[in-house]
């Protein structure tokens, strides 16, 4: 295998993909399994995630799954630990279970505001902190967390949206701070606009696609396969001197006015 094949190939490794039933996670777990990663799916909707499973496993790919809520820090370390315990290590994790509610910021329900906290943040930690002591025992692991345009950029209705990533961004620089110094490598993936059933509502409403289209450089929505890549990368030896970075995957929509 020539060098620069080698700098991107995941063969050996195994990757924990969290929120990887469908969507952004399950394309993003895809990717990584077929560079060569064994996968671990998570999800809170079993039949989705035994589904994404059989179909990932009919490509020829190892899958694991691990079901837990990644809001709750004692459940994710306890699968953690036991996964590690009985497979072995846990080599990347992708932080990707994510939740969105849209409402004017008047009239914002408490209690989603706590929920997308807790979905969004707090499951970052709680997942960030169980895979990292494993990986700071060995000297070595990737993290990489998924952000969003809205770590920048602000846009009426979602302002607790907006407000939770920044806080990925902002927990990626301080776990790149904290343990870089133990080789781990951790970063982020700022997704622009992409037609996910996350965004369905928004795919589904003319208008704002076509102010999309207009507003973004590459004139278009996203398609999931598109973040592969990156993710690819930020995963493998490729990126072995790249640390608290947020690198925006938008068709250029940060880049221009």
């Amino acid at each position: 295998m020539s060098r620069g094949k080698q700098l991107f190939d995941l063969s050996g490794k195994t990757a924990l993909v969290t929120g990887s039933s469908q969507g952004i996670g399950l394309a993003l777990a895809r990717g990584l399994g077929e560079a060569g990663a064994e996968l671990i799916l998570n999800g809170r909707d079993a039949d989705k995630l035994a589904k994404a499973a059989g179909d990932l496993r009919a490509a020829g790919l190892t899958v694991h799954l691990a079901a837990f809520d990644v809001g709750d820090h004692d459940a994710v370390r306890a699968v953690v630990d036991s996964h590690e315990d009985t497979h072995g290590a846990i080599d990347i994790l992708v932080n990707n279970a994510g939740m969105q509610f849209r409402a004017p910021l008047e009239d914002y329900p408490a209690d989603m505001f706590e929920r997308l906290l807790s979905t969004n943040v707090a499951s970052v930690f709680h997942v960030g902190q169980a895979v990292a002591r494993h990986m700071i025992e060995r000297g070595a692991g990737k993290i990489i967390n998924i952000a969003s345009v809205q770590t920048l950029l602000a846009r009426p209705g979602i302002a607790p949206y907006t407000a939770t990533k920044g806080a990925v961004g902002n927990l990626t620089k301080g776990m790149a701070t904290d343990w870089a110094q133990y080789g781990l490598q951790i970063n982020a993936i700022a997704p622009g606009y992409f037609d996910t059933p996350l965004n369905a509502a928004l795919v589904g409403d003319p208008e704002f696609s076509a102010w999309l289209e207009k507003r973004t450089p590459a004139g278009r929505w996203g398609n999931v396969e598109e973040l592969i890549g990156a993710c690819i990368f930020l995963s493998s030896a490729a990126s072995s001197f790249v640390n608290g970075h947020t690198l925006y995957v938008d068709g250029g929509i940060t880049a221009s006015l």
